[in-house]
């Protein structure tokens, strides 16, 4: 085995790829040869770091020198004077890892001090494409146990005790939903992984399985082996081509050395893995609408009960759970129930995975106790509001999810609290919304998503939430009435209770929340005819004020000849003409054009 006195550890997630980290590795492996280093430093690509904001990322151990906003031209020095010489680049080290000229851990770095991985724990650690590096970190060991020393019986027992709970949705009991697909009878059974996460925003099924896929091929054996099925499905969007590539190269490197297939472990228990991609439809989250999907069908939920544990995958009892869920399931097998039931709150055991963005310093991946408020997310974990703005709230659980203002910042994050709020935990998407959001504008946004991925099936999905957001655009166009606000509300509750699957069901969330929350914000579109962020561009008006010098910029800029004014002289917006797409303000040198 070669031994190498450093590890340079650089980010191989889709946003780091995206900003050119394979480029960053070949040039790191190019100068490292230049200067005869390459038999010292070992380059190694990992799954995402988390800190997506700061990508490309590069950590130098042993240092765990943690270098970010990294490209090609820095790769030079950085190998000249921390790998040759022996000296930290600070002026290239992440800005919260640097103190006082001396550099931090990365446990010590603002955004990595609340978390605690579990699902996260090889991603950015290991090489998700080398299988020896994962059965380094104890990969494939609760397998082994799981085989060789406990019935399936006990294998559900630990996961029931453990308290986990569905990471994908409502938070239904894993142990429980193992158990009911455990008792069902049938001659075949299966074990599925719903990984078609398709939220605006959310990206932590795809970081799991670009950075760690064995996790879940070890997780969904085992889950095998306790329901008594096996073969296993993994079905996942094919929007995701680094989580596809390393999660079938996972499947195959674990079929050669004898962890998938016949006799695993020298035990009579066999188990097979495949892939099925998705096209992208959000529908297909739900887990009706997925097995019909993996069925070849199209993906359109079915009537429930029968549920998937009694008829699922080609009406054989099917356990369906998530990327993030299937990830707990080694540890909780090698650490015990106790210790992860010690993590989080009393009905909300273990961490959560969110992905965290909008107004928001740190836009990333974290993973954090149940119980973790949300104003440490926020303003510790998330480093703030960009610009010093307003928080002004929070959407957790995607287009499913509500919108949570202000005053509840100090809520512990569990599945119950998210749900009194108006809101739900969902798969993990939360995104950050500061003063300059319209609350009734970002309503009709999930909106609109919602009513393009209904999959038509049922009339109150398909048809109410159309009827919904014509509404909502009435309002942000400035045409609403008062009576309009009422009609929402109860379309709202009607589509709430009447439709047929979770997408229909959830969908008038973001509205429901906004309307109780904010119902101010749509006062003020239909009463007022104004848009108090400055948002819904139908509601402004442009104005120039006094602090205009006459530079003509805003003439130049407008595409429709809408100011006029003579140089050196208060420029004028004909409102008629103006169509506000804000190219004036843009150019404006003074800020002397403002929105009314």
């Amino acid at each position: 085995m070669e031994l190498f006195r450093s590890h340079v550890l650089v980010c191989g997630g889709t946003g780091c790829t995206s900003s050119g980290c394979l480029k960053i590795i070949d040039k790191m492996e190019e100068e490292l040869k230049k200067h005869n280093l390459e038999k010292e430093v070992k380059v190694i690509k990992t799954g995402c770091f988390g800190l997506c904001e700061a990508g490309p990322i590069i950590i130098v151990y042993p240092e765990g020198a943690f270098y970010s906003h990294i490209e090609e031209k820095h790769v030079e020095q950085i190998v000249e004077e921390h790998l040759l010489k022996g000296r930290i680049v600070t002026s290239l080290i992440f800005k919260d890892a640097v103190e006082e000229g001396k550099v931090k851990a990365i446990d010590e770095v603002g955004f990595y001090k609340k978390q605690q991985r579990v699902a996260l724990r090889n991603c950015g650690v290991i090489n998700p494409e080398v299988i020896d590096e994962y059965i380094a970190f104890d990969g494939y060991k609760a397998l082994a146990k799981v085989l060789t020393e406990m019935t399936p019986e006990e294998v559900i027992d630990v996961v029931k005790r453990s308290g986990l709970r569905g990471r994908g949705g409502g938070g239904f009991p894993t142990g429980l939903k193992w158990e009911f697909t455990a008792k069902a009878t049938g001659d075949q059974k299966y074990v599925a992984c719903n990984a078609d996460e398709g939220d605006p925003g959310a990206f932590m099924d795809r970081s799991v399985l670009e950075g760690d896929p064995h996790a879940i091929v070890e997780a969904m054996a085992i889950a095998g082996y306790a329901v008594g099925a096996d073969m296993g499905y993994v079905y996942i969007r094919a929007e995701y081509p680094i989580a596809v590539k390393r999660l079938q190269i996972a499947i195959e490197d674990a079929k050669k050395i004898g962890l998938l297939g016949k006799n695993i472990f020298g035990t009579d228990f066999n188990f097979n893995l495949e892939i099925r991609l998705g096209a992208g439809a959000f529908v297909c989250g739900e887990e009706t609408a997925l097995i019909n999907s993996i069925e070849g069908k199209r993906g359109m939920p079915r009537p429930r009960p029968p549920f998937p544990a009694v008829k699922g995958i080609w009406n054989k009892p099917t356990l369906l759970n998530n990327v993030e869920t299937y990830a707990n399931i080694p540890q909780i097998i090698l650490n015990g129930a106790e210790w992860f039931a010690g993590i989080g709150t009393e009905k909300s055991k273990g961490t959560k995975v969110f992905a965290l963005g909008g107004k928001i310093n740190n836009t990333g991946l974290l993973e954090i106790p149940m119980g973790t408020t949300l104003r440490e997310v926020i303003y510790e974990v998330g480093g703030g509001i960009p610009n010093n703005k307003a928080f002004k709230a929070v959407q957790t659980g995607g287009p499913s999810g509500g919108c949570i203002p202000a005053e509840y910042l100090d809520t512990p994050i569990d599945y119950d609290n998210l749900i009194e709020l108006g809101s739900m935990m969902g798969s993990g998407g939360m995104i950050v919304m500061d003063e300059d959001n319209c609350m009734v504008d970002i309503a009709r946004f999930f909106l609109d998503f919602t009513v393009e991925e209904s999959c038509g099936k049922c009339a109150p999905c398909r048809i109410g939430t159309k009827r919904m957001l014509e509404l909502l655009d009435k309002i942000t166009e400035g045409k609403g009435e008062a009576a309009d606000l009422d009609k929402l509300e109860n379309l709202s509750h009607t589509i709430k209770s009447a439709s047929l699957c979770g997408l229909g069901q959830t969908a008038p969330n973001p509205v429901i929340s906004t309307l109780h929350y904010f119902r101010d914000e749509y006062e003020a579109h239909v009463n007022d005819k104004k848009c108090p962020a400055g948002v819904c561009q139908s509601l402004l008006n442009f104005v120039i004020t006094d602090d205009c010098k006459g530079c003509t910029l805003c003439i130049k800029a407008c595409p429709v000849d809408a100011i006029t004014g003579e140089r050196k002289e208060k420029h004028i917006v004909d409102t008629v003409k103006c169509i506000k797409c804000g190219a004036c303000i843009e150019k404006c040198p003074f800020k002397a054009i403002v929105k009314k």
